[in-house]
Protein backbone atom coordinates (compact mmCIF):
# COMPACT_ATOMS: atom_id res chain seq x y z
CA UNK A 1 0.00 0.00 0.00
CA UNK A 2 2.78 2.37 0.90
CA UNK A 3 4.65 1.50 -2.28
CA UNK A 4 1.54 2.27 -4.44
CA UNK A 5 1.10 5.68 -2.78
CA UNK A 6 4.78 6.48 -3.22
CA UNK A 7 4.71 5.48 -6.91
CA UNK A 8 1.61 7.58 -7.53
CA UNK A 9 3.22 10.56 -5.84
CA UNK A 10 6.31 10.22 -8.04
CA UNK A 11 4.21 10.11 -11.23
CA UNK A 12 2.26 13.22 -10.20
CA UNK A 13 5.47 15.00 -9.32
CA UNK A 14 7.13 14.14 -12.60
CA UNK A 15 4.06 15.27 -14.51
CA UNK A 16 4.06 18.59 -12.71
CA UNK A 17 7.75 19.08 -13.47
CA UNK A 18 7.49 18.20 -17.17
CA UNK A 19 4.33 20.25 -17.89
CA UNK A 20 6.10 23.66 -17.87
CA UNK A 21 8.89 22.25 -20.05
CA UNK A 22 6.33 20.91 -22.62
CA UNK A 23 4.52 24.28 -22.62
CA UNK A 24 7.81 26.07 -23.20
CA UNK A 25 8.69 23.71 -26.07
CA UNK A 26 5.27 24.33 -27.67
CA UNK A 27 5.78 28.10 -27.38
CA UNK A 28 9.15 27.75 -29.10
CA UNK A 29 7.51 25.86 -31.96
CA UNK A 30 4.66 28.36 -32.39
CA UNK A 31 6.72 31.52 -32.01
CA UNK A 32 10.06 30.32 -33.37
CA UNK A 33 11.54 33.30 -35.26
CA UNK A 34 13.37 31.07 -37.72
CA UNK A 35 10.14 29.69 -39.26
CA UNK A 36 9.43 31.10 -42.77
CA UNK A 37 6.72 33.73 -43.04
CA UNK A 38 4.01 32.97 -45.61
CA UNK A 39 4.04 35.51 -48.43
CA UNK A 40 0.86 36.40 -50.39
CA UNK A 41 0.88 35.34 -54.05
CA UNK A 42 0.34 38.16 -56.54
CA UNK A 43 -2.18 36.74 -59.02
CA UNK A 44 -2.13 38.20 -62.54
CA UNK A 45 1.21 40.03 -62.33
CA UNK A 46 2.76 40.58 -65.77
CA UNK A 47 -0.34 41.30 -67.85
CA UNK A 48 -0.32 44.37 -70.09
CA UNK A 49 -2.31 46.14 -72.82
CA UNK A 50 -0.79 47.67 -75.94
CA UNK A 51 -1.70 49.94 -78.83
CA UNK A 52 0.45 50.79 -81.86
CA UNK A 53 0.35 53.06 -84.90
CA UNK A 54 2.48 52.23 -87.93
CA UNK A 55 3.61 54.03 -91.07
CA UNK A 56 4.80 52.00 -94.05
CA UNK A 57 7.92 53.41 -95.67
CA UNK A 58 7.72 50.71 -98.35
CA UNK A 59 4.93 48.38 -99.47
CA UNK A 60 5.36 45.91 -102.30
CA UNK A 61 3.41 43.01 -103.80
CA UNK A 62 1.11 44.47 -106.46
CA UNK A 63 0.09 42.25 -109.37
CA UNK A 64 2.59 42.50 -112.23
CA UNK A 65 0.69 40.31 -114.71
CA UNK A 66 -2.92 39.69 -115.67
CA UNK A 67 -4.66 37.08 -117.77
CA UNK A 68 -6.57 37.65 -121.01
CA UNK A 69 -9.25 35.15 -122.05
CA UNK A 70 -10.35 34.34 -125.59
CA UNK A 71 -13.49 32.24 -126.10
CA UNK A 72 -12.11 30.56 -129.21
CA UNK A 73 -12.76 27.90 -130.15
CA UNK A 74 -10.65 26.69 -128.62
CA UNK A 75 -10.84 28.77 -125.43
CA UNK A 76 -7.45 30.01 -124.28
CA UNK A 77 -5.78 32.17 -121.61
CA UNK A 78 -2.86 34.49 -122.31
CA UNK A 79 -0.67 36.38 -119.85
CA UNK A 80 0.00 40.09 -120.27
CA UNK A 81 2.20 42.31 -118.14
CA UNK A 82 1.13 45.60 -116.58
CA UNK A 83 3.04 48.56 -117.96
CA UNK A 84 3.31 49.72 -114.35
CA UNK A 85 1.84 48.65 -111.02
CA UNK A 86 2.30 49.76 -107.42
CA UNK A 87 0.76 49.67 -103.96
CA UNK A 88 0.12 52.56 -101.62
CA UNK A 89 -0.48 51.62 -97.98
CA UNK A 90 0.70 54.25 -95.53
CA UNK A 91 -0.97 53.82 -92.13
CA UNK A 92 -1.79 50.82 -89.95
CA UNK A 93 -2.88 50.23 -86.36
CA UNK A 94 -3.06 47.42 -83.83
CA UNK A 95 -4.48 46.67 -80.38
CA UNK A 96 -3.51 43.78 -78.15
CA UNK A 97 -2.91 42.18 -74.78
CA UNK A 98 0.17 40.39 -73.53
CA UNK A 99 2.00 38.81 -70.63
CA UNK A 100 5.57 39.21 -69.37
CA UNK A 101 6.77 35.74 -68.39
CA UNK A 102 10.13 36.99 -67.10
CA UNK A 103 12.13 40.21 -67.23
CA UNK A 104 13.43 39.08 -70.61
CA UNK A 105 10.59 37.15 -72.28
CA UNK A 106 7.06 38.32 -73.13
CA UNK A 107 4.35 37.55 -75.64
CA UNK A 108 1.11 39.10 -76.87
CA UNK A 109 -1.88 38.67 -79.16
CA UNK A 110 -2.81 41.60 -81.42
CA UNK A 111 -5.56 42.65 -83.80
CA UNK A 112 -4.09 44.50 -86.80
CA UNK A 113 -5.77 46.70 -89.42
CA UNK A 114 -4.56 48.55 -92.51
CA UNK A 115 -5.80 49.69 -95.89
CA UNK A 116 -4.41 51.05 -99.13
CA UNK A 117 -4.74 51.16 -102.89
CA UNK A 118 -3.38 49.69 -106.13
CA UNK A 119 -2.48 51.68 -109.23
CA UNK A 120 -1.75 50.08 -112.59
CA UNK A 121 -1.50 50.91 -116.27
CA UNK A 122 -1.96 48.76 -119.38
CA UNK A 123 -1.81 49.32 -123.12
CA UNK A 124 -2.55 47.36 -126.25
CA UNK A 125 -1.06 47.36 -129.73
CA UNK A 126 -4.48 46.58 -131.18
CA UNK A 127 -6.46 49.50 -132.68
CA UNK A 128 -9.31 50.90 -130.64
CA UNK A 129 -12.82 49.69 -131.41
CA UNK A 130 -14.24 51.43 -134.48
CA UNK A 131 -11.00 53.18 -135.38
CA UNK A 132 -8.36 52.35 -137.94
CA UNK A 133 -5.48 53.67 -135.86
CA UNK A 134 -4.68 54.32 -132.24
CA UNK A 135 -4.18 52.02 -129.30
CA UNK A 136 -6.29 51.32 -126.24
CA UNK A 137 -4.77 52.14 -122.84
CA UNK A 138 -6.21 51.96 -119.35
CA UNK A 139 -5.40 53.29 -115.92
CA UNK A 140 -6.49 50.83 -113.24
CA UNK A 141 -7.27 51.64 -109.60
CA UNK A 142 -8.34 49.38 -106.74
CA UNK A 143 -8.61 49.73 -102.96
CA UNK A 144 -7.97 47.05 -100.36
CA UNK A 145 -8.43 46.46 -96.63
CA UNK A 146 -6.61 44.10 -94.31
CA UNK A 147 -7.38 42.89 -90.79
CA UNK A 148 -6.04 39.94 -88.90
CA UNK A 149 -4.68 38.37 -85.74
CA UNK A 150 -1.06 37.86 -84.76
CA UNK A 151 0.67 35.92 -81.98
CA UNK A 152 3.99 37.60 -81.13
CA UNK A 153 6.96 36.78 -78.90
CA UNK A 154 9.68 39.19 -77.78
CA UNK A 155 13.04 38.99 -76.06
CA UNK A 156 13.92 42.10 -74.00
CA UNK A 157 17.69 42.60 -73.93
CA UNK A 158 17.97 44.35 -70.57
CA UNK A 159 17.04 47.79 -69.25
CA UNK A 160 19.54 50.63 -69.20
CA UNK A 161 18.51 54.01 -67.72
CA UNK A 162 14.88 53.22 -68.54
CA UNK A 163 15.59 52.08 -72.13
CA UNK A 164 14.95 48.44 -73.11
CA UNK A 165 15.97 47.20 -76.58
CA UNK A 166 14.14 44.13 -77.91
CA UNK A 167 13.74 41.74 -80.84
CA UNK A 168 10.64 39.75 -81.75
CA UNK A 169 8.76 37.61 -84.25
CA UNK A 170 5.11 36.83 -84.92
CA UNK A 171 2.78 34.68 -87.01
CA UNK A 172 -0.93 34.75 -87.73
CA UNK A 173 -3.63 35.19 -90.37
CA UNK A 174 -4.83 38.23 -92.32
CA UNK A 175 -8.12 38.78 -94.12
CA UNK A 176 -7.32 40.63 -97.37
CA UNK A 177 -10.30 42.25 -99.10
CA UNK A 178 -9.75 43.65 -102.57
CA UNK A 179 -12.57 45.95 -103.65
CA UNK A 180 -13.73 46.52 -107.23
CA UNK A 181 -11.06 47.29 -109.83
CA UNK A 182 -11.92 50.28 -112.02
CA UNK A 183 -10.54 50.66 -115.58
CA UNK A 184 -10.31 54.19 -116.92
CA UNK A 185 -9.78 53.48 -120.63
CA UNK A 186 -8.68 55.90 -123.33
CA UNK A 187 -7.77 55.55 -126.98
CA UNK A 188 -4.41 57.10 -127.76
CA UNK A 189 -3.46 57.88 -131.37
CA UNK A 190 -0.07 57.19 -132.82
CA UNK A 191 0.99 60.80 -132.23
CA UNK A 192 -0.31 60.78 -128.64
CA UNK A 193 -3.59 62.67 -129.05
CA UNK A 194 -6.95 61.54 -127.70
CA UNK A 195 -8.97 59.91 -130.43
CA UNK A 196 -12.25 61.21 -129.07
CA UNK A 197 -14.82 60.42 -126.44
CA UNK A 198 -16.68 57.16 -126.86
CA UNK A 199 -13.84 55.41 -128.66
CA UNK A 200 -13.04 53.40 -125.52
CA UNK A 201 -15.30 52.03 -122.79
CA UNK A 202 -14.55 52.21 -119.05
CA UNK A 203 -15.02 48.96 -117.18
CA UNK A 204 -14.74 47.26 -113.82
CA UNK A 205 -13.68 43.91 -112.41
CA UNK A 206 -14.81 42.27 -109.17
CA UNK A 207 -12.35 42.13 -106.30
CA UNK A 208 -11.50 39.06 -104.22
CA UNK A 209 -11.08 38.31 -100.52
CA UNK A 210 -9.34 35.56 -98.60
CA UNK A 211 -7.61 34.60 -95.34
CA UNK A 212 -3.84 34.42 -95.71
CA UNK A 213 -0.90 33.30 -93.61
CA UNK A 214 1.21 36.18 -92.28
CA UNK A 215 4.53 36.43 -90.46
CA UNK A 216 6.47 39.37 -89.04
CA UNK A 217 9.87 40.30 -87.61
CA UNK A 218 10.30 43.19 -85.18
CA UNK A 219 12.99 45.15 -83.39
CA UNK A 220 12.96 48.35 -81.40
CA UNK A 221 13.38 50.01 -78.04
CA UNK A 222 10.97 50.92 -75.24
CA UNK A 223 11.26 53.64 -72.61
CA UNK A 224 9.76 53.67 -69.09
CA UNK A 225 7.52 56.74 -68.91
CA UNK A 226 6.27 55.54 -65.50
CA UNK A 227 6.47 52.29 -63.54
CA UNK A 228 3.49 50.90 -65.48
CA UNK A 229 3.60 52.80 -68.80
CA UNK A 230 6.15 52.28 -71.59
CA UNK A 231 6.68 54.14 -74.86
CA UNK A 232 7.60 51.79 -77.71
CA UNK A 233 9.41 52.80 -80.91
CA UNK A 234 10.25 50.08 -83.40
CA UNK A 235 10.60 48.65 -86.89
CA UNK A 236 8.37 45.88 -88.27
CA UNK A 237 8.75 43.75 -91.38
CA UNK A 238 5.68 41.75 -92.39
CA UNK A 239 4.83 39.39 -95.23
CA UNK A 240 1.31 38.32 -96.26
CA UNK A 241 0.91 35.34 -98.60
CA UNK A 242 -0.14 35.99 -102.22
CA UNK A 243 -3.63 35.25 -103.59
CA UNK A 244 -6.22 36.56 -106.07
CA UNK A 245 -6.53 40.32 -106.63
CA UNK A 246 -9.40 40.68 -109.11
CA UNK A 247 -11.57 38.51 -111.34
CA UNK A 248 -12.85 38.79 -114.91
CA UNK A 249 -15.53 41.28 -115.84
CA UNK A 250 -19.11 40.06 -116.31
CA UNK A 251 -18.90 39.82 -120.11
CA UNK A 252 -15.73 37.71 -120.01
CA UNK A 253 -17.22 35.40 -117.34
CA UNK A 254 -20.28 34.96 -119.56
CA UNK A 255 -17.95 33.95 -122.39
CA UNK A 256 -16.52 31.17 -120.22
CA UNK A 257 -13.61 32.64 -118.21
CA UNK A 258 -13.09 31.31 -114.67
CA UNK A 259 -10.76 32.00 -111.76
CA UNK A 260 -8.86 35.16 -110.94
CA UNK A 261 -7.70 37.41 -113.75
CA UNK A 262 -4.80 38.68 -111.63
CA UNK A 263 -3.16 37.74 -108.33
CA UNK A 264 -1.05 39.96 -106.14
CA UNK A 265 2.47 38.87 -105.23
CA UNK A 266 1.89 38.98 -101.48
CA UNK A 267 2.11 42.09 -99.34
CA UNK A 268 5.57 42.97 -98.07
CA UNK A 269 5.73 45.92 -95.68
CA UNK A 270 8.51 47.83 -93.95
CA UNK A 271 6.99 49.90 -91.16
CA UNK A 272 8.07 52.35 -88.50
CA UNK A 273 5.81 51.94 -85.46
CA UNK A 274 5.16 53.85 -82.26
CA UNK A 275 2.98 52.62 -79.40
CA UNK A 276 2.25 52.41 -75.69
CA UNK A 277 2.29 49.44 -73.31
CA UNK A 278 0.45 49.65 -70.00
CA UNK A 279 0.98 47.12 -67.20
CA UNK A 280 -2.32 46.12 -65.56
CA UNK A 281 -0.81 44.93 -62.22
Amino acid sequence: MFMRIALTSCVVGLTALTAPAQAADLDDIIYAPELPVTQPVEIGSGWYLRGDLGYSVRTRGAATNYSVFTAGPPAAYFTNAFDSSSLDSDWSGSLGAGYSFTDYLRGDLTFDYSRGSFSGATSSTQPCTGLATGQCASVDSQNFEQYGFMANAYVDLGTFAGFTPYVGAGAGVTRVTWHQLNNDQTCISVVGNLCGAGAAIDGSNPGTESWRFTYALMTGISYDLTKDLKLDLGYKYSKIKSDGQFGYDAATVAAGATGAQASDNGFEKHEVRVGLRYALW
